[in-house]
């Protein structure tokens, strides 16, 4: 007679909420968004954009309290507020009048007195309010999970394509330019992976949070590699780590998941700064030696 396997009571426990169909649900469409987050927060942190990516995610409220006033999808609203936003960013930098960052911070204030004005103009507005600012990722449903699979697939395919561009321009624009790579097209490219990244990460952390999500697993990935492809993958892989322990620790401690989700995914961060730090001190000290000088070769023999 076979011998069942013995089973772990802790393991059981801890990882039994992953049984319900929601949670799965809530979990795979997590990892869909880290995908993404992965991929586009490293250029995010390469670049020093996260004031744009801040500015996007409070930028979408008034799309959110619009269409949430005329009944439509919550996600279409915000997506086209922000897409307003960013072509609204490309317009005043090509006017060459406002820099970037003035440039982001007006609209960034426009979109959130906009969206403050719409919800307060609205008498009726049954918006759970907590639901904007922290995500529902809980009631992430089939069909969303297929937006998120479209949203990540062509999230990499863009990433993929303006790898190049993209890699020239983080190094200079102007070198860029000189290699016909158009620095302009790859700064809209990239612009456009931020709105995509912020979109796509609303359901599931909220317009608040969405740059936690963003931004910490890209810097976490950054202490043990330096190559964007390999910092990419990591960064994706340590994002969908924080969504899982987030959605674990929601369920076991009943706090809220979006804010456990951007909290793991900060707590990631900082031990992974952490860990990187204790091993350099750890690392012994290495003797200074010569520099290697070269032998040259003798010539090779008639």
């Amino acid at each position: 007679m076979a011998r069942v396997p013995a089973r772990d009571p802790l393991a059981d426990g801890l990882l039994e909420p992953f049984t319900l169909a929601f949670l799965q649900r809530a979990l795979l469409g997590g990892a869909l968004v880290a995908v993404l987050c992965g991929v586009v927060g490293t250029w995010v942190v390469v670049r020093g954009m996260a004031f744009l990516g801040e500015a996007l995610a409070h930028g979408m409220l008034p799309g959110v309290a619009l269409a949430t006033v005329l009944g439509a999808p919550v996600l279409v609203g915000g997506a086209i507020s922000a897409v307003v936003m960013s072509l609204g960013i490309g317009a005043l930098q090509r006017r060459g009048s406002l820099s970037y960052d003035t440039s982001i911070g007006l609209l960034f204030v426009s979109m959130l007195a906009l969206g403050v004005i719409v919800i307060s103009h609205s008498g009726s507005f049954a918006t759970d309010a907590t639901a904007i600012l922290f995500g529902d990722i809980l009631a992430i449903a089939p069909a969303d999970l297929v937006l998120l699979a479209v949203a990540a697939a062509v999230g990499l395919g863009v990433a993929t394509l303006a790898h190049r561009s993209l890699v020239a321009l983080a190094v200079d624009p102007r070198i860029a330019a000189v290699l016909g790579l158009r620095p302009r097209l790859a700064q809209a490219a990239l612009v456009g992976l931020v709105t995509l990244a912020v979109v796509a990460s609303y359901q599931a952390v909220g317009s608040l949070l969405v740059v936690g999500l963003l931004l910490a697993p890209a810097v976490a990935a950054g202490h043990w590699t330096v190559r964007i492809p390999t910092r990419m993958a990591l960064a994706a892989v340590l994002g969908t780590v924080a969504v899982a322990a987030g959605l674990l620790v929601s369920w076991h401690a009943a706090t809220a998941a979006g804010a456990s989700v951007a909290g793991a995914a900060i707590a990631i961060a900082c031990l992974s700064g952490l860990a990187r730090r204790g091993i350099d001190l750890l690392r012994p000290a290495t003797t200074p030696t010569a520099p290697a000088v070269e032998t040259p070769r003798s010539p090779a023999p008639a």
